[in-house]
């Protein structure tokens, strides 16, 4: 991943941590200073950690490992700034899965165009003691997409993303449909 930066100035040579003795030593210097074109990237990463961690800033290789971190599967086609988008989303999506708002929204990143979803409902009481309960008593979820067009939807991508955020015995079906541009 981070490697070796040619001409990349340690910010902490080694040679100027060595008693005072082993400075005055030429070779010595010469010797150590290769610690210091080893240890330089690895310093500056360090330095420089927490813009590893936040989407918007980490180096585009190192996105990639964000994404898997957060649980998300890289598309090939997403540009870097899409991964950002995605990734920076992950925490909303993780908060609302299992829900139509949390579905609608992972499904809405991935795709070009809006999302509709409706379900059968978490939960359904009623207010008079005794009568039916309203609603359906099999749970279901309708996912409803509407893009400009409905060929460029990759089907398999989106069918990946509602097996990953809607609830496992909840049987869903997938519309796409056509709006006009």
């Amino acid at each position: 991943m981070r490697g070796a930066v040619p001409g990349l100035e340690s910010p902490v040579p080694v040679a100027g941590r060595l008693p005072v003795v082993l400075q005055e030593d030429e070779f010595l210097q010469r010797f150590v200073s290769a610690f210091d074109d080893l240890l330089a990237p690895v310093f500056l990463t360090l330095d420089s950690l927490p813009a590893y961690f936040d989407p918007q800033l980490a180096p585009p290789d190192f996105l990639e490992w964000l994404c898997g971190w957060v649980g998300i599967e890289p598309d090939d086609t997403w540009t870097v700034q899409r991964r950002r988008e995605i990734v920076a989303s992950a925490i909303e999506v993780h908060r609302w899965r299992g829900t139509a708002r949390g579905v609608a929204h992972a499904v809405g990143l991935v795709v070009d165009g809006t999302v509709t979803v409706t379900d059968s409902g978490g939960a359904a009481w009623s207010p008079a003691p005794g009568a039916d309960i309203p609603g359906d008593t099999e749970p279901w979820l309708r996912v409803v997409l509407h893009v400009p067009d409905p060929a460029a939807v990759d089907v398999r991508r989106v069918e990946r993303v509602l097996a990953g955020v809607k609830a496992a015995h909840v049987p869903h079906v997938l519309e796409i449909q056509e709006v006009a541009s």
